[in-house]
């Protein structure tokens, strides 16, 4: 594998002006809807938001562009439950699920900007090699996470509004301060987030917000002598002295105090000291609003990382590994394959499906690799040997590497396509209009529509819903047509004949065969290696599933005796 390519510089925020800390994007932006965060900021504030309020924000935030289309593959990869499955997170001993809406289109769109990639891969990369770099990123995660539960706080009390809105603002408070504190010498897109933090303890509000909950933690100090008698019970309290916070700029005499209500009340208004409170607690949290606002943001480019920690961790429990893998462009030299001008090959080595990470099953990794990104492969083998979980596997990776995550494989070397097409075989729905074989036609042509010179398609039983000499010429006009696209393309097929057939004539250019590997008692290893499969073994599968004559017949006869003992003999 070649060397990682050099980390782009970070844009710097206009002069004046402070950057968003946006961990999703080489040009930082605010990308959630300020105005409507605003909106549900003043109401939690007031009054208290019910749960999951904020949510909304975070799994509406924009992403960067890209040219993939989720519809096209995320039902047939299982996204939603890769997410909550398999990247759920662990901060300070609370477990969480990321957003599924917003990581899995930060997944499923992959940026079409190759420095909002690298900024991703160059912040995992920090944090797999930094434990005090990961353990800033879960502090500051869990200080956003307890500001967002104070304000989804509903009071049972007038008198509870003060102490809770002084809570949020101390929540808020230490959020900033994680983000300020922690992430020393970081040289990644972390970086972003010390210089939020510390951008904002420069600032007048922030230093409105330290004073006010200063003075709230210590209005005065009294000293005081305690007289204890024999038997441990006091026996008397004296105050020695009492000096106020008066330095505090939220400090008022008790005089002050006064002449301040007795000014109200002449021009008209009643007020409490508590009302007084609640003023100045409003006017600090003005003061911080729109900073409160890139904390919501933060909420989601945190999970981000998070989660493909936690891949990571799941991985290595289970005896895997993940890796960041080689990017590299069609058309590029890269040393061991090939001049300039050819389409570098696709490798990968301990590739495994992560979706059995969430399940009893252990993955089995493999390998695979292939002259030329722009291949078509044919895999065959029999049923429960593996195909299906591999085209998964591969689809997850090739999205979740061009996404800039983490790619389910010890390692990896992939070329970025411009979309992706999977279709695996569909369950028949109660309101479909076609038949099995309409249906395969059907999905046939979505793909030449959607298909654009490039993308990576996967098929799985392309024309298993036909007999086989009409689904054998489907076949071929698919994979004769595939070809001039260049795309790259997994294709299974119990179509065993036909896929021998292809191997000898190589009708097609860069054609690639991969079956199952069988050990020495004909049982799949889950490995693949070169060649076309010589049968689908399927006396294997039926016999595993309780499918053959015997337990056939035994069943008939089971029934008719249930029959007889009824009184009723067969016609």
């Amino acid at each position: 594998m070649s060397a990682a390519p050099p980390e782009p510089a970070l844009p710097d925020a206009p002069p004046g002006q402070r950057s968003a800390p946006d961990l999703l994007s080489h040009r930082p932006a605010l990308r959630v809807d300020a105005r409507a965060v605003k909106e549900s900021l003043a109401f939690a504030f007031a009054g208290g938001a019910p749960a999951g309020a904020f949510e909304r924000h975070v799994e509406s935030a924009s992403l960067p562009a890209s040219t993939w289309d989720p519809a096209r593959f995320a039902q047939h990869v299982f996204l939603r439950e890769l997410v909550v499955g398999c990247l759920h997170f662990t901060s300070e001993g609370r477990t969480y699920i990321p957003s599924p809406a917003l990581l899995g289109r930060a997944l499923s769109q992959p940026p079409s900007d190759r420095d909002t990639v690298e900024l991703r891969r160059a912040i995992f990369r920090e944090l797999t090699g930094s434990e005090a770099q990961r353990r800033d990123l879960e502090r500051a995660y869990a200080a956003l996470r307890r500001w967002v539960a104070q304000l989804e706080t509903i009071p049972i009390s007038r008198g509870e509004g003060s102490r809770r809105r002084l809570d949020i603002l101390a929540a808020a408070k230490d959020a900033f301060d994680a983000l300020a504190g922690g992430f020393a010498g970081a040289r990644s897109g972390l970086s972003r987030l010390a210089a939020f933090g510390a951008a904002v303890r420069e600032t007048e509000a922030y230093r409105r917000l330290a004073d006010l909950l200063a003075y709230d933690e210590e209005i005065a100090t009294l000293d005081v002598r305690i007289r204890v008698g024999s038997d441990g019970h006091v026996r008397d309290l004296h105050a020695l002295s009492i000096r106020e916070n008066s330095e505090n700029r939220f400090y008022q005499s008790p005089l002050g105090r006064l002449v301040t209500k007795l000014v109200m009340l002449w021009r008209g208004y009643r007020f409490s000291d508590d009302e007084l409170l609640t003023r100045h607690v409003n006017s600090v949290f003005d003061g911080i609003e729109d900073d409160l606002v890139a904390l919501v943001q933060l909420l989601g480019d945190l999970e981000f990382y998070l989660a493909g920690l936690a891949l990571r961790d799941r991985a290595r429990a289970a005896g895997l590994s993940v890796c960041l893998p080689e990017l590299v462009s069609p058309g590029s030299s890269d040393g061991a394959r090939g001049a300039r001008g050819e389409s570098p090959g696709r490798e990968l080595k301990g590739l495994f499906n992560p979706l059995l990470l969430a399940s009893s099953v252990s993955a089995i990794p493999c390998d695979i690799a292939t002259d030329h990104h722009d291949a078509t492969v044919i895999v065959t083998g029999p049923n429960s040997g593996g195909k299906t979980r591999l085209l998964e596997a591969l689809s997850l990776a090739q999205m979740m590497g061009q996404a800039g995550f983490f790619v389910p494989a010890a390692e990896a070397r992939l070329s970025p396509c411009h979309g992706l097409f999977v279709s695996l075989i569909e369950q028949a729905q109660a309101d479909q209009s076609e038949g099995r074989l309409g249906m395969e036609l059907l999905r046939i042509r979505s793909l030449f529509e959607a298909m654009q010179v490039g993308d990576m398609v996967v098929l799985d039983e392309l024309c298993s819903g036909t007999n086989p000499s009409e689904g054998e010429e489907i076949f071929q006009l698919v994979i004769s047509l595939l070809s001039e696209l260049r795309p790259q393309a997994f294709i299974t097929t119990h179509f065993l004949e036909l896929a021998a057939r292809l191997e000898r004539e190589r009708p097609v250019d860069r054609l690639v065969f991969l079956q199952v590997e069988l050990d020495a008692q004909q049982w799949p290893t889950y490995q693949f290696v070169d060649g076309v499969a010589r049968t689908s073994l399927a006396h294997r599968t039926a016999a595993r599933l309780g499918v053959t004559r015997e337990e056939l017949v035994a069943l008939v006869e089971r029934s008719k005796r249930a029959h007889r003992r009824r009184g009723v003999e067969p016609a």
